[in-house]
């Protein structure tokens, strides 16, 4: 049997949040349109902004999912700020946190994007599904 430190005993990826997430975070303010918000999403090609507050600390996550469901249910209207519309209080994790963790948040909360913040709760980057997906792919090319 080959030893390969990174994987541990319990066989476990044990590469940090920080080793893979997306920096610098896509931010914006709360008073923010929708349309604005979609037009930056499309933009930055990313699923998802975190919605912070004047310091700069997160109070929300806008995502796909949530656009989705504004138009599905009719209450889109583009000039509606994200504040109203936003996710509150968003599960995060913190840089130090292993990748198997914020794996298994994903799971347990059935969510796709992860805000990574600081111990001031200020974000500074952000772990998606695909993000973990493409550690795991590179992992298994290097050592598969």
């Amino acid at each position: 049997m080959v030893f390969i430190p990174i994987l541990g005993r319990r066989r476990r990826f044990q590469f940090k949040v920080s080793d893979i997430m997306n920096v610098p975070p896509v931010t914006v303010h709360h008073s923010t349109s929708i349309s604005e918000v979609a037009n930056l999403m499309f933009s930055m090609g990313v699923g998802s902004v975190m919605v912070v507050d004047e310091g700069g600390s997160i109070v929300g996550i806008f995502t796909e999912r949530d656009l989705v469901r504004l138009v599905a249910t009719g209450k889109f209207s583009a000039d509606l700020q994200v504040y109203s519309v936003m996710t509150r209080n968003p599960i995060t994790i913190e840089p130090n946190a292993l990748v198997y963790d914020a794996l298994r948040k994903m799971r347990d909360y059935n969510i796709r994007h992860l805000p990574v913040v600081d111990s001031e709760n200020k974000p500074i980057g952000m772990v998606s599904v695909r993000d973990i997906l493409d550690a795991i792919l590179t992992f298994t090319e290097l050592f598969g």
